[in-house]
Formats: C-alpha cells, sequence, structure tokens
C-alpha cells in the first residue's frame, strides 16, 4: 500500500491510499479575513492553503472533524466538499449539510474500492473544550480511525479537534497506532475562557504518544490562526527534548507530498 500525505492549511490534509483521495477538514481560502466560530468566539486566519482549491481533482472523500468553526470549514472549503462524491462526519453535521454521512462515536461506516479493499472508517471521540466548558458551546467533534486489508503495523488516526482526555485512551485500547495524525495549536479564547484550552498542545501530544504509542507521529493544525497560542517553536523544542517523539515525528512541509 502507498500512503502519500500532503499538507493543505490548518488541519486540512490530503491522504492518498493508493490513489483514493481522502481530504480532511477543507481549509481554503486566503488570509486575512476574521472569522465568527459561535459561542462569542472570534479569530483571523494568517496564513494561506499550500494547495489552492482550483488545483484539487478527484477527491473521493472528505473527513469533516466538525462542521461548525471555520478554521476547520472555512468558506471555499465547503464549497469545495460539495463537489466530493462522499463526506464523512458528525450527526449535527449531517443535520445541517445536505450530503454529508454522520456518524456517532465509534460507528464504522464501509467504503467498497478497488483501490483500497476493505477501507472502512471509524469515528473517535474528541473533547473540543476545557473539561469545565460544556460541549455544546463548542459543538460535536469526532476524530478518525481509517483501517482497510493488508495493515500490518496498525491503522491511520486522526485525532480532530480535541485535548487530552480520557477518550484517547479508548483508542489506545481499542486500536494499534501506526500513523497518527494530531491536530495541535492550544486553541484558547482568554476573553471569554481564560486559559481554558479547546485542542492540544505540545503537553498534550506528548501524554496521548506515549498512551496511544504510534509508529509515526505527523503533528498538524498548529499555525495559520490568531487563536493558536502555543508557538511553533516551542513545539518543536517539546518534540525534540523527548527522545521517544522526536524520532518517530514527521513535520509536513505545506504543499509537498511525503510518502509515510
Amino acid at each position: 500500500m502507498t500512503i502519500n500525505i500532503t499538507h493543505i492549511d490548518t488541519a486540512c490534509v490530503l491522504l492518498e491510499l493508493n490513489g483514493y483521495k481522502i481530504l480532511t477538514d477543507p481549509t481554503l481560502d486566503k488570509a486575512g479575513k476574521l472569522y465568527y466560530h459561535g459561542s462569542g468566539t472570534f479569530s483571523r486566519k494568517t496564513g494561506n492553503p499550500a494547495i489552492t482549491i482550483d488545483k484539487l481533482h478527484d477527491v473521493d472523500l472528505v473527513l469533516l472533524s466538525h462542521h461548525q468553526h471555520k478554521d476547520n470549514f472555512d468558506d471555499n472549503g465547503k464549497k469545495f466538499a460539495q463537489t466530493v462524491p462522499l463526506i464523512i462526519s458528525t450527526k449535527p453535521a449531517e443535520r445541517a449539510i445536505k450530503g454529508v454521512t454522520g456518524l456517532n462515536d465509534w460507528e464504522s461506516y464501509k467504503i467498497d474500492t478497488p483501490k483500497v479493499p476493505g477501507l472502512k472508517i471509524t469515528a473517535t471521540p474528541a473533547q473540543h473544550h476545557p473539561w469545565w466548558v460544556p460541549e455544546f458551546l463548542a459543538g460535536k467533534v469526532i476524530g478518525f480511525v481509517i483501517e482497510f486489508d493488508g495493515q500490518q503495523n496498525g491503522v491511520i488516526y486522526i485525532s480532530g479537534d480535541t485535548v487530552y482526555f480520557k477518550g484517547i485512551e479508548q483508542v489506545a485500547r481499542m486500536y494499534k497506532i501506526d500513523i497518527g495524525i494530531f491536530h495541535l495549536g492550544s486553541v484558547e479564547f482568554r476573553y471569554l475562557t481564560g486559559w481554558g484550552r479547546y485542542t492540544m498542545n505540545s503537553t498534550d501530544l506528548l501524554r496521548s504518544a506515549e498512551v496511544l504509542k504510534p509508529e509515526k507521529i505527523i503533528p498538524i493544525h498548529y499555525k495559520g490562526w490568531s487563536h493558536f497560542r502555543e508557538k511553533e517553536k516551542t513545539l518543536h523544542e517539546k518534540i525534540a527534548a523527548s527522545k521517544n517523539v522526536s524520532g518517530k515525528t514527521v513535520f509536513l512541509t505545506p504543499g509537498v507530498k511525503t510518502v509515510i
């Protein structure tokens, strides 16, 4: 099985499995705009997509961790997703957007394609808020496990927007992880909820790596928006200081296809 990954923007990556194209959390707008994400939260997009919408072709599947926040599903991302034959996301996304297939936590969806025999997508739990903030303020989010015939070193795991919580430990008990793709950035809205975090920081990543034991670690969703509060330098330093994690970590160069 040939697995390629290209980072496009924020949590948007193009995964190619034997030519079957999976796009995650489509964010394809240019930098500069201020967005409202709901519940009083605003942020500005500061980074541009490495691949523009006109250069994306023949995408087979969109995996959308959640639809309600613009840093995971912006205007051009929504427009592009409507051209893709299958979108898998949350149950609230299914109710909100025509053509979306929604999954509950641990629910699976099988895809019949000759390119990737036995392809199956399973929704995993995510907690996109500090423990003391109720889920409805940020909305429902899921991660994903990608399985297919012939996997020898484990599954592909995409965390979705989440902090470290017990759901990560549930994933570890149920799956052997080969490739772990983690949404980071330490999202905070200090004018509303102080230093409460809505996504992992580097400490959460190290803890997740210790529990999940992935063979490869791919950090994404850590720059390009004003509400990402952990500096990229800090992330690199924390990973470099951990011998168990640094040797497994692949930092993607935006727009460059990387063989995994």
